[in-house]
């Protein structure tokens, strides 16, 4: 089954409310020292994101739902998420992923339209991740 990449906005995701389900994956690779991130995501860093991908279906396992995002969500984030979709067609692997998203306008967006920014160090981060009812529409 092809698996389709849809795109999630900041207001979609800020309203979802603790989804065991969701996991927010983060694709910057340097910036996320420094800028902070969004709370409870898992860093991925694009460079390396292909070697790995068993690693992230490791770490996200029961979730279902997975939202990439880089910085402007232009490039590391959308081709991360192909990347992973076509791993998965590729493997024949049934990780349970249903649905992967991209978060429109990336972490710049979601900082600049005011939403929560962790700056903590944890690897992975600790703090809660947005979860609750989604509604996805292709781009």
């Amino acid at each position: 089954m092809a698996q389709t990449i849809s795109y999630i906005t900041g207001s979609q995701l800020l309203s979802l409310q603790r989804r065991p389900n969701i996991a927010i994956i983060d694709v910057r690779d340097d910036e996320r020292s420094y800028d902070g991130h969004i709370a409870g995501s898992f860093h991925y860093a694009s460079g390396t994101f292909t070697d790995k991908i068993t690693n992230l279906i490791q770490d996200v396992k029961g979730k279902d739902t997975l939202v990439f995002h880089c910085a402007l969500s232009q490039v590391r984030g959308p081709t991360c998420a192909w990347r992973l979709a076509n791993y998965l067609e590729e493997m024949k692997e049934d990780a349970g992923i249903k649905n992967i998203l991209v978060l429109e306008r990336g972490f710049n967006g979601w900082e600049a339209s005011g939403r929560p920014v962790c700056r903590c160090t944890d690897i992975p981060c600790k703090g809660a991740s947005a979860s609750s009812s989604i509604r996805i529409h292709s781009r």
